[in-house]
């Protein structure tokens, strides 16, 4: 699989992919990561990407022809155009979940459009398939969330983590059971006795009730997912 993420920033990028599971991915040639710099088809000597917006206003907004090219480009750029999608970063976006990111997996080339300054002119929609959103929260750009869905995408595709971590984890379709390691007391709190017996069923048992409890009691919104 491929991710293309088109950005302003793109050093930002070289401290989270150069580490851990992703780095030993990308080794692997199991993914590949490319990044697009949007100033490379910013206008004149000054590589402009942005201007004031029309009617007024605050802030700066990114030009729809710049970032157009620079979409244009990361496609070209792609060997197979199958099965290809392109993502804008955007408030206005649907949520991003584990459900996404699976879906996200299953593509050949995946295109990340990271937003700037007061944001995009509004015709850029005309060019991407998804506007997608991590939250209803405010961040400086998109290359933040562009690394946690790339994340999220890219441990999901075979071969990057083992098959059964993948599929005990976190909203899958509930939230993990507690994990425990030594020391077997720390400062009188105790590892639960039933995690010490060895007893593989009675064990199961116990983290599929945790589970439950942990989901119902943090996230009751996830119990509606249960068949």
């Amino acid at each position: 699989m491929k991710i293309s993420i088109v950005t302003l920033f793109p050093e930002m990028f070289d401290g989270p992919f150069s580490h851990s599971i992703i780095k030993r991915a990308i080794e692997k040639k199991l993914i590949e990561i490319d990044y697009i710099n949007m100033r490379d088809f910013g206008l004149g000597k000054h590589r402009v990407v942005d201007d004031t917006p029309y009617g007024g206003g605050y802030g700066m907004v990114l030009r729809v022809d710049v970032v157009q090219k620079a979409i244009e480009n990361a496609k070209l750029k792609n060997v197979s155009q199958n099965k290809q999608k392109v993502i804008l970063l955007s408030a206005h976006g649907k949520k991003f979940n584990q459900d996404t990111a699976k879906k996200f997996s299953k593509l050949d080339n995946l295109i990340l459009v990271c937003g700037h300054y007061e944001g995009f002119d509004e015709r850029i929609k005309y060019y991407v398939d998804e506007e997608i959103s991590i939250g209803d929260f405010i961040l400086t750009g998109g290359e933040i969330p562009a690394m946690l869905i790339a994340d999220s995408t890219a441990r999901l595709i075979k071969g990057v983590i083992k098959e059964d971590s993948s599929q005990n984890e976190s909203f899958s379709p509930l939230l993990e059971y507690p994990q425990y390691t030594k020391p077997e007391v720390y400062r009188k709190h105790q590892v639960p006795k039933i995690l010490l017996t060895g007893n593989h069923a009675n064990i199961k048992k116990w983290r599929e009730e945790k589970s439950l409890e942990i989901t119902r009691k943090l996230r009751p919104d996830l119990i509606k997912t249960e068949k």
